[in-house]
């Protein structure tokens, strides 16, 4: 939204931003703490608030026409987009193209977790979605592997709806995700958080029983009983339509290899926010989208 508003802001008349939700705001919708906007907006606002701020935006905008509940399935190098959306398929040619795709999360095959595959084994934002936007609980006794800023903030959210957060495993020596969060997520609620730990196997039949713990420095090993895991370890860019298209990708983010912010090998596709580089904030996942949004319309100017 923010890099639709700033193309049109520099003169782009024809817009059109298709999203595959059926509501605008992607993922910021589960996020109803507070902690967005105090760079962009200078305001505390929850998830919804900041996304709201943009609708509008969006709204007012006549050269701008949304197409919700549009899932693209193909993307060709000359910029051919194929998408489903209710009833029918689409297939559209852009002159410039910019993927505000995000990111998606690790997996716990992408951490070599042993163990049998019982339930009660999420992604942290998989179980914040079942929690906000769902209104289930997945779980009554939580462990959770790595300490980035989703599984701290789930730490806090499974404990408010009464949940008993056994304990946050990381295995690095330090955190990832920003300092207040742990403060108010984990210490504010003394949830422990394990530095150079891991979740060494996973037990259970039907569901979770319980995880065995593993100190990375000097191999002692202790068990936490418990009916849920829930996996933080990271996100992915998702890039995967792009990659399609022939964009060079790097093989160890899921970039694109890029010689200059936001543009890749394919003149006239610009990528921004987390699905160019995965960030903490969201002030600075806007800030990015609209500079995407200028280098577009600046691309369109030099076509005519």
């Amino acid at each position: 939204m923010a890099a639709a508003v700033a193309a049109q802001k520099a003169g782009v008349k024809d817009i059109l931003l298709l999203e595959r939700d059926q509501y605008l705001g992607g993922i910021l919708n589960q996020c109803i703490h507070t902690g967005f906007g105090l760079h962009h907006f200078k305001k505390d606002l929850t998830g919804p608030e900041y996304a709201d701020r943009f609708i509008k935006q969006i709204e007012a905008i006549r050269d701008i026409e949304v197409s919700l509940k549009s899932f693209v399935v193909r993307l060709t190098k000359d910029k051919i987009l194929t998408y489903l959306k209710p009833g029918k398929l689409e297939e559209i040619k852009a002159k410039a193209l910019i993927m505000a795709t995000g990111c998606r999360e690790r997996t716990r095959e992408m951490t070599h977790i042993s163990g049998t595959r019982p339930a009660g084994i999420y992604p942290a934002g998989l179980a914040q979605k079942m929690i906000n936007i769902e209104g289930l609980l997945p779980g009554k006794e939580v462990v959770i592997i790595g300490s980035g800023d989703i599984g701290l903030i789930m730490a806090r959210r499974f404990t408010l709806e009464g949940a008993k957060v056994k304990a946050v495993i990381e295995i690095q020596e330090k955190t990832r995700g920003l300092i207040r969060n742990v403060v108010q997520c984990l210490e504010d609620f003394s949830i422990p958080l394990y530095f150079r730990h891991r979740i060494a196997k996973i037990y259970g039949k039907d569901r979770v029983e319980k995880v065995l713990v593993e100190n990375t420095v000097n191999g002692e090993t202790f068990e936490l009983p418990c009916d849920t895991v829930l996996i933080s370890v990271g996100l992915i860019p998702e890039n995967e339509l792009i990659e399609m298209a022939c964009v060079e990708i790097d093989k160890k983010t899921n970039a694109p290899v890029s010689k200059e912010v936001n543009k890749c090998s394919i003149e006239g596709i610009f990528v921004c926010g987390n699905s160019y580089k995965v960030y903490d904030l969201v002030d600075n996942v806007t800030r990015d989208s609209v500079k995407a949004g200028q280098m577009a319309a600046e691309y369109l100017k030099g076509l005519k």
